[in-house]
């Protein structure tokens, strides 16, 4: 059973995101404070779950939750700011989206969260200094595989997860020679052998190596 608190807080959130190996789509982060009372038995890492226990779980997790927010973070913004402040960024916009603001922060992870905190980027949300301010107020944690130890960061895992699936089914019916329906986005022979032959979209990230690196012998 995943535990439920680490810091002995009432409003402690988990935090987590998804998407951060694709070639395609958003990073999507996600942010949950959950009751004190929660408990599900199969709540847990959402690369633990399948697709069909996530969906299910999904209505659980909002319905129960304290409060929860999820935010897309776009390849403009990832291909500027690299991946990982990406994935960050998203994390720290989820957290002044929550309706209660939280006494501490637990992390998937083993990089702390306001590591790069306030940098400038020319895409997406600018923070504020109230917002900087606030976010540093909050202390956090990073905990290796705590989306397998803790609910709360399991249940943003399965948010972050779910939402993302999501609109990369909304953008499948756009491009659907690239599966994202199926891929997701991630790096399979199908998708790259897909951008091979179509070229990349305003949804793939530039700063990827969207194909491998090709070797040839002159012989």
């Amino acid at each position: 059973m995943l535990e439920r608190n680490f810091s002995g807080f009432v409003f402690e959130t988990g935090t987590d995101e998804a998407g951060r190996g694709c070639l395609a789509g958003p990073v999507t982060a996600a942010a949950v404070i959950l009751p004190a009372d929660f408990d599900n038995e199969f709540l847990n890492d959402s690369k633990q779950l399948s697709e069909k226990i996530r969906e299910q779980l999904k209505p659980v997790i909002e319905q129960h939750a304290v409060c929860f927010a999820v935010t897309h973070l776009h390849p403009n913004e990832i291909d500027e700011i690299n991946i990982l402040n990406a994935s960050m960024k998203g994390m720290h916009e989820c957290i002044l989206k929550l309706n209660q603001k939280p006494e501490f922060i637990i992390v998937d992870g083993n990089r702390a969260l306001n590591a790069k905190l306030g940098m400038k980027n020319t895409f997406g949300k600018q923070f504020s200094a109230i917002e900087i301010e606030l976010l540093k107020s909050i202390p956090s944690q990073s905990i290796i595989k705590g989306d397998s130890k803790f609910l709360s960061i399991a249940a943003a895992s399965v948010l972050a997860k779910t939402y993302r699936d999501a609109y990369m089914d909304e953008i499948h019916e756009e491009f659907p020679m690239y599966n994202w329906r199926k891929n997701k986005g991630y790096p399979t022979k199908e998708h790259r052998e897909a951008i091979k032959k179509y070229g990349p979209t305003k949804y793939h990230r530039m700063s990827f190596r969207l194909l491998p690196e090709q070797l040839s012998l002159d012989l």
